[in-house]
């Protein structure tokens, strides 16, 4: 009993909310030049029954395009993700093996750099 009340009273706020927008003459106008536009559309279609075929099709062509196209995108973007995921922890190891071998050999590229003499005094 109660759901039936809620769906009576859904379509009355809705009745009156529309009814409350009409009172702007904009929103009027644009209800009345849409609904020309609509009444135009379905007499054009009644007697061009071809035509709304091909529409329908092409509208259909094309949204299968577009999910085809995204579903295609995303397949991609995940097989990326996981790449990066396989190779985080391989480049985390590569960059601390790289830091140490810049750390063992410090004392091997100052010596190459700075000549013995050199080192004693900057020592000092």
């Amino acid at each position: 009993m109660s759901e039936n009340k809620l769906v009576k009273g859904m379509v009355c706020g809705a009745l009156l909310g529309g009814a409350l927008t009409m009172l702007d003459r904009s929103t009027r106008d644009a209800v009345a030049r849409k609904s020309r536009y609509v009444g135009k559309q379905i007499q054009f279609y009644a007697k061009n029954r071809d035509e709304l075929i091909t529409t329908i099709e092409d509208q259909f062509t094309k949204w299968k395009s577009f999910y085809e196209q995204f579903a295609s995108d995303a397949t991609y973007i995940s097989q990326k993700v996981n790449e990066v995921k396989e190779i985080t922890p391989q480049v985390k190891t590569l960059v601390a093996d790289t830091k140490e071998a810049f750390t063992q050999s410090k004392e091997e590229y100052k010596s190459i750099v700075i000549p013995q003499s050199e080192e004693n005094i900057v020592k000092q």
